[in-house]
């Protein structure tokens, strides 16, 4: 009786890491491109709409071997929108009042760690700037970030926990860099 306990609760164990509900660390900048950013001549910016905003919409479920991974504001397009936000503030151009807009939809978001030893993410974005009214910017953004993982299951899901603000860090590093971002935003 006692080996059956035994094994049950090993099996349990076993079970409770695909179970859990994990939530994506906070987002931390690329200060090197906020840097170059700055010495830039650039228009003051608003933040609009963020898409979607449905907890079910398909972005907004990253699961990681079983485990669902949410963000602490609920949405992805809003981790997204708070990372913007934040560097916009970084670098002196976020202005809720300004006539030049900046709004997205995220279309692909997604951790894979079901490999062996590596895993990846996608973020895939449209971004549209609107400047006193006209469309200055309308471009889907999208990178692809690959890591070391692990096969075993609660080690990978730690790791891709970790890996989801890299993979937006890196996503507006490529943003940021874009001349075609710049010049729409450039005063």
């Amino acid at each position: 009786m006692k080996k059956q306990k035994f094994l049950f609760l090993a099996m349990l164990m076993a079970l409770l890491p695909g179970c859990a509900s994990l939530q994506a660390p906070n987002y931390s900048p690329d200060y090197e491109t906020l840097d170059h950013l700055k010495k830039l001549n650039l228009e003051k910016l608003s933040v609009g709409n963020f898409q979607p905003n449905d907890p079910n919409a398909t972005v907004n479920k990253i699961s990681l071997r079983g485990s669902s991974m949410k963000a602490p504001e609920g949405v992805f397009s809003t981790y997204l929108e708070n990372a913007i936000r934040s560097d916009l503030k970084e670098i002196g151009i976020l202005e809720s009042s300004s006539n030049t807009k900046l709004n997205a939809t995220v279309l692909k978001n997604d951790i894979d760690i079901s490999g062996i030893s590596k895993g990846s993410g996608i973020l895939s974005v449209n971004l549209t700037i609107v400047k006193n009214g006209a469309v200055t910017l309308d471009k889907v953004y999208s990178t692809t970030t690959q890591f070391e993982s692990s096969f075993a299951g609660a080690v990978a899901i730690g790791i891709g926990q970790r890996e989801y603000p890299n993979l937006v860090r890196t996503f507006l590093k490529n943003v940021y860099n874009d001349s075609e971002f710049i010049n729409a935003i450039k005063k």
